[in-house]
């Protein structure tokens, strides 16, 4: 009775870390979205992250200006180098080193990935193609229609922000949307 016991609790502990590294999922980064991602035959999709403030991100952190609201702050660290701005300013600030890819450019802002889920285990195309798939595998199922991805955009565009001026999710989304052409759509 008690070696069957054991098996049982073997059995769970190794179902649960299973489960766990499972859910960790890897960030590849706007590179590796690119190859699916870029040209007008996929909605420039890559092309408009690559022109948005967000690809931008870390290169505000360094300008004069955010040096100086960081001083102000009481910053120890550039904001480049501070947690509390990287968290809105980098993709996957805080997760371990080991989920993020070898490729992956921590410099480049605000990816893909930040809004969209860490795409190691989404990327490929047979999983792409079935948007389920993609949810199981680690993609955010943000919409604009049901208001998710405005809820995900206030994460960091809100007053925690010291340069916050207010945000209005419809003005702004007209400078980022990149919807999937209407000949990819399934």
């Amino acid at each position: 009775m008690r070696c069957l016991f054991m098996i049982f609790v073997t059995v769970a502990l190794l179902s649960m870390a299973a489960g766990t590294q499972a859910a960790d999922h890897k960030f590849i980064g706007a590179a590796g979205c690119k190859m699916c991602h870029k040209g007008v035959t996929k909605g420039s999709q890559f092309e408009i992250w690559e022109s948005s403030r967000h690809s931008k991100t870390v290169e505000t952190l360094k300008s004069e200006a955010a040096v100086k609201i960081g001083k102000e702050k009481g910053l120890k660290v550039p904001p480049s180098e501070a947690a509390e701005c990287l968290k809105c300013h980098t993709t996957g600030h805080g997760a371990p080193a080991a989920l993020f890819d070898a490729k992956f450019d921590k410099n480049a802002g605000v990816q893909c990935e930040a809004c969209h889920g860490a795409g190691g285990d989404y990327k490929s195309l047979t999983v792409m193609k079935d948007r389920q798939k993609s949810i199981d595998a680690g993609m955010n199922p943000i919409a604009v229609a049901d208001g998710s991805a405005e809820k995900h955009c206030v994460k960091c565009h809100n007053s925690e922000n010291p340069t916050f001026k207010g945000f209005n999710f419809k003005e702004y989304w007209e400078k980022i949307k990149h919807p999937k052409p209407a000949a990819n759509l399934q």
